[in-house]
């Protein structure tokens, strides 16, 4: 394991084929060609056409990040327990190599207590106060005690997975120096000190296929956010010193990344090539989208010599057009899925002409699937704009074979977008041919409503 810190590679919230394909590739390649340790890593859960690209490709889905805050595990010191009956000295050798208190556990994993400095002391106070002859206490003899007699057995508790912030309030109260990391279950992880939790190390970032706070992994502030590459309209955050920062106006950010590769020369491994691919597909709907360029073509070629060789480890399709009609395939279908799936799983925050809205897209095979389902969706969109404070919410159903769409609006500023130039149909959505892209066609079209 490298002993490098991470740095971890990550899409947007609510992560599409695109922001997770884009993730692992840009963290192959930055382990390949930088020798960083850097982990790819998704703020959501992964969509059914993103579970089929990475099934296809032999993939494990990146490991969630919940938000940028460090975590307790992250500034844990693993040092060895002493069981509570082991003589006093082995804890005190534990203490002087790591300058901090020795962990005393017994043998289930279960953290008693932890002998320090102050501990110490204690101990010989007890004593004093028993009227022991301190005089012919040797020091030999005081070591030979077991230290469940000289530990702090009222150390604070910090679980792995808690926030290094939610507990600096604590530790800014104790007088102690020295705190339990813990596992979930209870058990002894490791031990953290006052100075790592009042000035803990920040998280490293690499943000992929988005670059607007709103739409980041959670306390990203808290975090040294060391690069962009994205191919979206700017809403980038402020940052403390010069990033590289990327934003090219071809159609998936998979795109980028396969070229990166291409150009250092690199072959990434079957498995990545499969999932940029999958990426490149997915958002450029087989390279049919209005956003899709002449370098988006020649990036699928390329990931398709890498990704479509079953001598080499790749899968077997025909080309790339039939390897994407199978990626469609699987994100496409409203019926099997639930409402919070069809509303969440490719949601993204904006804000424009003084309220903030909601613009969300599924694929459908077919768009007579909607009128099953519209009740439920409509219903689902009202309380997604009263959970997230939205004056406004939009769901673009997408037929992916015929090309057109149809939007389904709620919220109290619907009508602000009475002005779309589409029909409205007797269900009050709106018919929408040609329209595919919500980034290139759509999301334009609503700001320039709401301004």
């Amino acid at each position: 394991m490298s002993t490098l810190s991470p740095v971890h590679v990550i899409g947007h919230l609510n992560p599409d084929t695109d922001a997770i394909a884009s993730a692992i590739g840009y963290a192959w390649l930055l382990r390949e060609r930088d020798g960083l340790n850097a982990i790819a890593a998704r703020a959501g859960a992964v969509t059914p056409q993103t579970a089929w690209v990475l099934k296809t490709a032999g993939l494990e889905a990146p490991h969630f990040l919940a938000d940028a805050s460090p975590r307790f595990e992250r500034i844990a010191r693993t040092l060895p327990p002493v069981l509570p009956d082991r003589p006093l000295r082995e804890a005190w050798a534990v203490a002087s190599a790591s300058h901090s208190g020795a962990p005393i556990v017994d043998a289930d994993g279960a953290p008693l207590g932890m002998v320090t400095g102050n501990s110490v002391f204690h101990f010989f106070s007890r004593q004093m106060e028993q009227r022991v002859d301190l005089e012919n206490v040797s020091v030999a003899r005081v070591l030979n005690v077991p230290c469940r007699d000289a530990m702090d057995a009222d150390v604070p508790r910090f679980t792995i997975s808690m926030r290094v912030r939610d507990g600096r309030g604590r530790v800014a109260r104790e007088e102690r120096d020295d705190f339990f990391v813990i596992r979930e279950d209870g058990a002894y992880f490791g031990i953290c000190r006052s100075p790592d939790v009042l000035n803990p190390p920040r998280m490293q970032i690499v943000l992929v296929d988005h670059n607007e706070p709103s739409q980041a992994i959670g306390a990203l502030e808290e975090a040294d956010l060391l690069e962009v590459l994205d191919h979206h309209r700017l809403g980038n955050p402020p940052t403390k010193t010069p990033i590289p920062f990327t934003i090219d106006p071809v159609g998936s950010t998979s795109t980028l990344v396969g070229e990166r590769i291409a150009a250092e020369g690199l072959t990434p491994p079957p498995g990545v090539a499969v999932a940029l691919l999958g990426g490149l597909m997915a958002d450029t709907l087989i390279l049919k989208s209005p956003t899709t360029t002449e370098r988006d073509h020649r990036a699928a070629e390329q990931l398709a010599k890498w990704a479509l060789a079953p001598r080499d480890g790749g899968i077997p399709f025909a080309d790339y057009r039939a390897f994407g009609k199978a990626v469609l395939g699987a994100g496409a279908g409203l019926g099997v899925r639930t409402i919070e799936s069809v509303i969440n799983s490719d949601l993204k925050i904006y804000e424009g002409g003084g309220i903030k809205f909601g613009l969300a897209q599924v694929e459908a095979a077919n768009l007579l699937e909607l009128s099953d389902r519209l009740g439920e969706i409509s219903a689902g969109l009202e309380a997604l704009c009263q959970a997230r404070g939205l004056a406004l919410a939009v769901l673009m159903v997408t037929d992916v074979v015929r090309s057109a769409s149809r939007l389904v609006l709620a919220g109290a500023q619907a009508a602000r977008l009475d002005p779309l130039p589409y029909t409205r149909l007797a269900d009050g959505t709106l018919d929408a041919p040609d329209l595919v892209s919500r980034k290139k066609q759509l999301l334009p079209a609503i700001l320039g409503m709401l301004e």
